[in-house]
C-alpha cells in the first residue's frame, strides 16, 4: 500500500502547503559586492566578523540570519516548534552551537551542500503532517572555515583548478507556518545518493551533476510535470560546468530545461570576481534561496520554481583514501498562491 502523500518513487505533496512566512541571509564581502548584493539582509566585511576564530565567525553569521528571520516574522524564539539547520564544519558545529544560544528543540543535519533544501523538505513534512506549527530552518558555510577542514590552509595560497569553486560565506535562514502569507512549499523529491565514479574534489561540479540530474527527472516524472511548468529551475551550487553537464544528462533523458534552468553557485558572483567555477558551500543555495529567489517569488517576477540542493559527501578522510565524490540532491517546489 502506497504512502497516502506520496507522487511516485521518490516525490511527496503537501496536503496543507506550508508557507514561508520569513526568510533572512547574513553574507560576506564578497558576496556582498556580488550581483545578488542588494538582495541580502546583512553584508559582513570582516572575515573574523569580529571573532577571534573564522568558526565562530561563521556561527556568529548563522545566528544572526535566524534571529532576523525571527524578527522580519514578528515572533519569539519560543514561537518554534523545531529548529533544523547544518553546515560543513566536523559534527556540524555551527548549527550545534546555534542552536545552544536559541534554545529551540533541534534537529541537526548534514547533507553537505543540499542542507538548506534537505531542511525545507524536512520542515515542510512537520508541519503538513501535524507534528508542528512553525519550523526554523537554516544553513552556512565560511569560505575560510571551509578551506581549512577540506583543502589547504589559506595561508598557503594553493593554485585552484578552473574547475574548483569558492566556498560561499553566508548563512541563510527561514521561517516555515502552517498559517500565513508567502510563498508555499508544495512538492518535495529526496534524492538518491548518485556516483558516477568522479574522485576529483576540485571538481565537485562533475560529482554533483548526475545526483541532480537524477533528482529533476523523477520529480518530473513523479509528478507528471514538464520543465516549463516552472519559472525556473535552479540548482545549489553545481557551477558553470556542473550545470551544462546535468542539462546534457537531463537532456538524454527526453526533458529539456536548458531555457529556465540556473545554478546558485553563478547568479551569486560576477564573472570579474574570479571565482573560477562559480561559488559552492552550505551557505551558497541558502542565501541565494533565501534573498533573491524569496524576493522575486514576493515580486512575481517568479510564480513557481524548482530549487534542488546539491551536495558533494566527501570528507577529508574519504578523499586521503582515496574514495570518489558520492553526490546527492534535494529538490523543493515553492510557488505562489
Amino acid at each position: 500500500m502506497a504512502a497516502r502523500q506520496k507522487n511516485g518513487k521518490q516525490t511527496v505533496w503537501f496536503q496543507n502547503p506550508p508557507v514561508i512566512i520569513s526568510a533572512a541571509s547574513v553574507v560576506g564581502s564578497r558576496e556582498g559586492e556580488g550581483p545578488l548584493g542588494k538582495t541580502f539582509d546583512r553584508v559582513v566585511y570582516d572575515t573574523y566578523y569580529g571573532e577571534k576564530t573564522w568558526e565562530k565567525a561563521e556561527q556568529r553569521m548563522m545566528l544572526e540570519a535566524m534571529q532576523k528571520a525571527l524578527e522580519k516574522a514578528n515572533i519569539q524564539d519560543s514561537d518554534i516548534d523545531f529548529m533544523l539547520a547544518g553546515d560543513l564544519l566536523n559534527q556540524i558545529i555551527t548549527a550545534n552551537f546555534t542552536a545552544r544560544a536559541l534554545a529551540i528543540p533541534f534537529l541537526g543535519l548534514y547533507g553537505a551542500c543540499s542542507t538548506m533544501y534537505e531542511s525545507l523538505a524536512l520542515g515542510a513534512m512537520l508541519i503538513d503532517g501535524g507534528f508542528a506549527e512553525r519550523v526554523l530552518v537554516g544553513a552556512s558555510s565560511h569560505y575560510c572555515t571551509a578551506e581549512r577542514q577540506y583543502r589547504f590552509p589559506t595561508e598557503m595560497g594553493n593554485q585552484r583548478p578552473m574547475t574548483a569553486q569558492w566556498t560561499v560565506t553566508g548563512a541563510g535562514a527561514a521561517i516555515l507556518s502552517r498559517e500565513g502569507s508567502g510563498p508555499v512549499i508544495t512538492h518535495a523529491t529526496i534524492g538518491k545518493v548518485v556516483d558516477l565514479g568522479q574522485g576529483d574534489p576540485q571538481n565537485m561540479g562533475a560529482a554533483m551533476a548526475p545526483a541532480a540530474a537524477d533528482t529533476i527527472i523523477s520529480h518530473l516524472q513523479d509528478t507528471s510535470r514538464n520543465p516549463d511548468y516552472y519559472d525556473l529551475i535552479i540548482t545549489g551550487d553545481l557551477g558553470a560546468y556542473g550545470k551544462k553537464l546535468a542539462v546534457q544528462l537531463i537532456s538524454q533523458n527526453g526533458y529539456d530545461i536548458s531555457e529556465r534552468c540556473s545554478d546558485c553557485g553563478i547568479l551569486i558572483y560576477s564573472p570579474s570576481q574570479d571565482v573560477h567555477a562559480g561559488g559552492s558551500g552550505c551557505g551558497c543555495s541558502a542565501v541565494v534561496t533565501c534573498g533573491y529567489l524569496i524576493e522575486n517569488l514576493i515580486s512575481g517576477k517568479y510564480k513557481r520554481l524548482l530549487g534542488i540542493g546539491t551536495g558533494a559527501l566527501l570528507s577529508p578522510c574519504s578523499s586521503q583514501q582515496g574514495e570518489t565524490v558520492p553526490g546527492i540532491g534535494h529538490a523543493v517546489a515553492i510557488e505562489m498562491r
